[in-house]
């Protein structure tokens, strides 16, 4: 019997709602660390490698999934380490942690090689959104082999009260040097956002329906949830933010969307280099909070219509 390529991982599709033929498999990077990533492998177009942001998981895009593949599109998603089905780094699994920013890029590579492996369908294209921004910048900086990028809200900068800006940094600096870097960032909480809110006044999403999804995925799944992020987590990820905002916007066609009523990251850096991009363009999605790919219907159709647009430009 022929051994398969890599272990299967679970799929939660019935909180997915993803197209049919969804897979997971767990992945081991070089470092070590066991993530999982899930495959929805349906589109003769080619594969569209989604970098979710932190708290995010596999299940979450499912139904991003299932709207790529009407457009022709296969969808690999990962679980970073830390979150989600990945390993854990911590022993308060709720805290969310990361030894140093660029560890992500062992599992982008892990992802890479598996749908090359596993012989999905080229080009590729990357989506990602918030965390995964950075992350995609990053590995798009490194030359990751992607025809065009889509950022929705991307994390090059952390959105803070304009008297904390000045002091996070080397606040999290020295709780490192006090041997305090695992411990919880200040104003932040280890209790998952989906389920200590509720969804008046959420940050994320004007749908109650999409809100719906993912509170129903932390219910019923809650070993899928994470809370907030370690002071190492914040300092690794402010100097990733600042070194992305020194380099040079990298060679591809990108398509950048955010919404009006952003609150969780900083806009302005978002604005500064589209601004600049040679290839790209950012486009506002009026009333649309955090997560644009889980907002209304309305603005759903236009995200994934544009995504696949521009993939379709550049096959």
């Amino acid at each position: 019997m022929t051994q398969p390529l890599f272990p299967a991982a679970p799929l939660y599709a019935d909180l997915a709602l993803g197209p049919d033929g969804g897979a997971a498999y767990w992945l081991t990077t070089v470092d070590g660390v066991r993530i999982r990533a899930g495959v929805w492998p349906v589109g003769e177009k080619g594969t569209v490698l989604l970098f979710p942001g932190r708290t995010e998981y596999v299940e979450k895009y499912g139904m991003g999934a299932a709207d790529l593949a009407a457009r022709g599109y296969a969808t690999v998603v990962v679980d970073w380490r830390g979150q989600g089905l990945a390993d854990r780094l911590l022993p308060d699994r709720m805290l969310g942690h990361v030894g140093q920013f660029h560890d992500y890029q062992l599992d982008v590579q892990a992802v890479l090689d598996m749908a090359r492996r596993l012989g999905l369908p080229e080009p590729y294209y990357l989506m990602s959104h918030s965390m995964g921004g950075a992350i995609a910048l990053r590995a798009l900086m490194h030359g990751l082999p992607v025809k065009a990028a889509v950022f929705s809200a991307p994390m090059w900068g952390i959105a803070m009260a304009a008297w904390m800006r000045p002091f996070a940094q080397p606040i999290a600096q020295i709780s490192g040097l006090l041997g305090l870097s695992h411990r919880l960032a200040p104003s932040t909480s280890n209790k998952n956002y989906i389920l200590d809110v509720g969804f008046g006044g959420n940050v994320l999403t004007t749908d109650p329906e999409m809100w719906r999804y993912m509170k129903r995925q932390m219910t019923e799944r809650p070993e899928l949830a994470l809370g907030g992020p370690s002071l190492a987590w914040v300092y690794t990820a402010l100097m990733e933010c600042r070194d992305l905002s020194l380099a040079p916007s990298p060679d591809y066609p990108a398509l950048t969307v955010l919404g009006s009523a952003e609150k969780v990251v900083d806009v302005a850096p978002i604005h500064l280099r589209m601004a600049r991009w040679r290839n790209g363009r950012l486009d506002m999605y009026h009333g649309a909070e955090h997560e644009v790919p889980m907002e209304a219907l309305a603005h759903r159709t236009r995200f994934y219509d544009d995504a696949a647009a521009l993939f379709d430009a550049h096959r």
